[in-house]
């Protein structure tokens, strides 16, 4: 299939414009991604050139994540904003650990949605991996949507990932779409996610991440930073795991191979972007 047909579904394909999705798939060593990405993305290089390391970070986390989650049984994912595909994708990592596993994939990028359906029809299982164009704004929508596709069961746990994605989200709605997710997650299910901070991070990273933001708020999805508190908020209750909200560095760093750690050894804080998994508890009452 080409890229054209994969795409031709979807209106609103922006190429007037650099797309976060597009320049992450090129920081990541991806080729989905036009020159007004590109030239984004080497701006971006430039104010930052550390920047390569973190969004590899980044995606490792996630990849962690979904290791651990696998091996402790889980075998349904929701990967909320999750870009274009690249190499390590969570149904590659979870298939490894759980041949079962079942994932969905959620993007408004026309783009990454187009290239994910490439993928899944050429290496997936459509009995268990999808995609489907949705805002994560929309919880219900995402939910409904996803439930619909058969892949995911919405009576059992399940992992809902949401990497290097609320930071783009700058409405204050945010809050109620993440309160939305956790009350339809049945107790038991996972809840990860990353955002990028300021506070803790050194010079010159500091000086160089608030470039790296305000080179962003010129493009059509600009970024925003957050306190720890508030993204410690985006857990509600959930209990964490782990070392709880950390520098993606010091989260489980042997849990899988993640070579983007090594760059950042004895500094984790210049990674510039915190994350942690937390778990639904069970209703109060309900204990044996």
């Amino acid at each position: 299939m080409t890229l054209e047909r994969a795409t031709g579904p979807f209106p609103g394909l922006d190429l007037e414009h650099p797309s976060a999705a597009r320049v992450y798939d090129f920081l990541l060593g991806g080729t989905t991604n036009w020159a007004i990405d590109r030239g984004f993305a080497k701006r971006a290089i430039e104010k930052m050139p550390i920047v390569r390391v973190l969004a590899k970070t980044n995606r490792e986390f996630i990849q962690r994540a979904a290791v651990f989650c696998a091996q402790r049984g889980f075998k349904q994912f929701l990967d909320l904003g999750s870009g274009i595909p690249t190499a390590g994708n969570v149904h590659e990592i979870v298939d490894t650990i759980c041949p079962d596993a079942r994932v969905v994939y959620v993007d408004f990028e026309p783009v990454a949605v187009a290239h994910s359906r490439l993928l899944l029809e050429e290496h997936g299982d459509p009995e268990r991996h999808t995609v489907i164009h949705e805002n994560l704004l929309d919880a219900r929508a995402v939910w409904e949507t996803a439930v619909s596709t058969g892949v995911l069961d919405p009576g059992k746990p399940l992992a809902v990932l949401a990497g290097a994605v609320l930071h783009f989200v700058l409405k204050p709605d945010v809050h109620d779409a993440l309160q939305s997710y956790r009350e339809l997650m049945v107790p038991g299910s996972a809840l990860a996610l990353t955002h990028v901070v300021e506070e803790g991070v050194p010079e010159p990273e500091l000086s160089q991440i608030r470039e790296f933001i305000e080179l962003y708020q010129k493009s059509s999805t600009p970024v925003t930073f957050r306190t720890r508190d508030e993204i410690r908020s985006f857990y509600g209750d959930f209990a964490f795991e782990s070392c709880g909200l950390a520098w993606l560095p010091e989260w489980l760093p042997d849990i899988y191979e993640s070579p983007a750690i090594a760059t950042l050894h004895g500094n984790p804080a210049r990674s510039c972007v915190v994350g942690g998994l937390a778990l639904k508890p069970e209703p109060a009452g309900l204990e044996d």
